[in-house]
């Protein structure tokens, strides 16, 4: 298979996974990483992701807080902003139409009658 394509799928659906992710409750970018690589197919670096946390959060589409670790240096933890969950709601249905339109596409048909 080709993985360039794979990697190009991925990488376009990937603000949407990581809006999805950030709904769910406060969480900090290894986080996220951790949540997507238990995900078949979107699996991703943290080089990947921390850079899209900092451009969502720039955005104003996620609210953002400093806060000690337990376990080493401090963590930025991210929610989603009200603007947010308006973009979230927005890729969602676009993701929706997507996935109806491509799965109508790949069903098989009954075949046209020839006249």
């Amino acid at each position: 298979m080709n993985t360039s394509w794979l990697a190009q799928m991925r990488r376009g659906i990937l603000e949407l996974c990581v809006l999805a992710i950030v709904s769910r409750g406060e969480t900090y970018g290894y986080a996220v990483v951790e949540t997507l690589g238990k995900i078949p197919g979107m699996e991703v670096t943290e080089s990947t992701v921390y850079p899209l946390l900092a451009r969502l959060a720039s955005d104003g589409l996620l609210s953002q807080r400093t806060a000690k670790s337990p376990n080493g240096p401090s963590r930025r933890y991210y929610s989603l902003s009200p603007q947010g969950m308006v973009h979230l709601s927005e890729l969602s249905s676009a993701w929706g139409t997507i996935v109806d339109s491509v799965s109508s596409l790949l069903s098989p048909q009954p075949a046209s009658a020839v006249s």
